[in-house]
């Protein structure tokens, strides 16, 4: 994959409300590539309301989102969009093999399907099986190799290494990593340690905003602490 440069994912005076429930409330914010951000909140704060106001799927109240790149600025295109949703759908009636094949042919790349097999480690027993036979992670794991795939400058992740094994985990962490130079990767996670693992920066959906936090404060009890009564609404960042 060629090298994009910087990216820059604004994020303007977002707002979303599901009749009186007010979920996201005036959020500015500015992503870049080249750091993988761990988006965390306690379950039903707005998480993937968040991503589904990104992604279109979802009439927002205000707001606006616009993307930089070499190009210049521009209103962010869903086609710029990769969504790893939590629960994955996946074309059950084909075969890994069918489905990765298909998927390079549609996107035009002339790479050896076993290529991708190796690059997140499928297993040779399973290249051949059918989409329905495979676990609710490895779903999974073939939707985020399908985003991959299709290159997109964006990346959004909702709760997407929580049904790997630690194995398969470490696995997706490492190549994660290495997507982060030339996309902007939002990895949304309930689970505290595993963002504090795997991302550069940690935005805490809190209190309807988005709050960014230092990385130099990370991986300490005090922190740690910190972030805990910032999630039960009991502190700011």
């Amino acid at each position: 994959m060629l090298g994009r440069g910087i990216l820059k994912l604004e994020v303007i005076n977002l707002s979303k409300s599901f009749k009186d429930n007010e979920v996201l409330k005036n959020i500015d914010f500015t992503f870049e590539s080249g750091k993988i951000y761990g988006l965390i909140g306690r379950n039903g704060v707005g998480k993937t309301t968040f991503f589904n106001s990104l992604n279109e799927d979802i009439d927002i109240d205000s707001g606006a989102f616009y993307l930089e790149d070499s190009y210049g600025r521009n209103r962010l295109n869903t086609n710029d969009i990769g969504y790893v949703v939590s629960t994955p759908v996946v074309p059950e009636f084909l075969t890994t093999r069918e489905f990765l094949t298909f998927f390079l042919e549609i996107n035009h790349l002339d790479v050896d399907v076993d290529y991708y097999f190796d690059l997140v480690k499928i297993d040779k027993k399973d290249q051949d099986k059918l989409l329905r036979d495979f676990s609710h992670g490895m779903k999974n794991k073939m939707q985020i190799l399908i985003n991959i795939i299709s290159n997109p400058k964006v990346i959004l992740m909702d709760e997407p290494l929580t049904s790997l094994d630690i194995v398969v985990q470490e696995d997706m962490k490492r190549l994660l990593k290495s997507l982060k130079k030339d996309h902007i990767i939002i990895f949304s996670t309930h689970i505290l340690e595993l963002a504090m693992d795997l991302c550069d920066e940690i935005v805490i959906l809190n209190k309807k905003k988005l709050e960014s936090v230092p990385k130099d404060n990370l991986n300490t009890k005090k922190y740690k602490d910190k972030i805990i009564k910032a999630l039960k609404g009991e502190e700011d960042v």
